[in-house]
């Protein structure tokens, strides 16, 4: 039996753009996410249980409708990873002020993107081993083949497996055996509370970087990954992400510039470093194609 739950959104926040942004984005890989003309449909492992639960959500003015298909025990859970989701945990009234000309012009092409997560920071991390040293769209094939092999069926979609199936897991198609013992350690780092959401954002960030890079595979720039696009901190300016500093520089009409002139520029967009650095990975994969070609290109 599903319960309807409601979502709020403080500031501007449009699901089209969720799911535009989802069946454009080759890394999002959720190419069937408009599926249902109006919903967008999720299914996932729910910390702390880890039970399967499913989600549509659709919206209704400035309100996002969460029907929610979980144990009762997981419902209020579900809601929260809901929220943390599609980022309207985060109070957004501040983004229309940042003054700078180049994030105007982006929020004007994105008009009520936010930032769309992984279903948690240890799917996140999971993400990040499984795509290491191999194409996204390879990566992506993989992780949607664990879903439907080691998951759950969720109304029609395939749930990612939960810590403890993981933990059971011995092989998977396309990945050596030193991934599967780095999922290991994830899937244990996510049953003592290590990756949970709330803990990850209430430490300083330089912190909570160190404190990922503990988990045997994770380096920075999966460390960034999980924080921004797992636990959903709106506030971290990604120092290892070549892509973003390469349309950063593009656009800013910057050559070769260093990551701490980057780093700087980006000042200007606190609190939301997280969320400008989205909409310009967002523009330079609509423009360019390079994830989905396989082929770095430069602006």
């Amino acid at each position: 039996m599903s319960e309807i739950v409601t979502l709020a959104a403080s500031g501007p926040f449009a699901l089209a753009a969720s799911v535009r942004f989802l069946e454009g984005f080759t890394p999002a890989g959720r190419p069937d996410a408009g599926r249902h003309r109006g919903t967008l449909a999720l299914a996932f492992p729910a910390a702390p249980s880890w039970r399967p639960v499913g989600v549509r959500l659709r919206q209704e003015g400035d309100t996002v409708l969460a029907e929610i298909d979980a144990h009762p025990d997981d419902v209020g859970p579900a809601a929260e990873h809901a929220r943390r989701i599609l980022s309207l945990d985060v109070d957004g009234t501040g983004f229309a002020s940042i003054d700078d000309p180049h994030v105007a012009a982006l929020r004007q092409r994105y008009p009520g993107l936010r930032p769309v997560l992984f279903h948690s920071p240890y799917e996140a991390a999971c993400w990040s081993v499984i795509g290491h040293r191999i194409r996204i769209i390879q990566a992506a094939a993989i992780k949607q083949r664990m879903a439907e092999r080691l998951g759950d069926d969720v109304g029609g979609l395939a749930s990612f497996p939960a810590p403890e199936r993981l933990l059971a897991v011995t092989d998977v198609p396309g990945l050596p055996p030193v991934k599967i013992e780095r999922l290991h350690g994830i899937a244990r780092a996510a049953l003592d509370g290590d990756l949970d959401a709330d803990r990850l954002r209430s430490m300083e960030i330089a912190r909570a970087l160190v404190e990922l890079q503990k988990i045997p595979g994770i380096g920075l720039f999966s460390a960034e990954l999980i924080l921004i696009r797992g636990a959903g901190h709106p506030d971290v300016f990604p120092a290892s992400e070549r892509r973003l500093h390469d349309e950063m520089a593009h656009e800013y009409g910057l050559h070769d510039p260093s990551p701490a002139r980057l780093a700087a520029i980006a000042e200007a967009w606190r609190p939301y470093r997280s969320w400008v650095a989205l909409l310009l990975r967002a523009r330079r994969e609509s423009d360019t194609s390079e994830i989905a070609r396989g082929r770095r290109v430069t602006r």
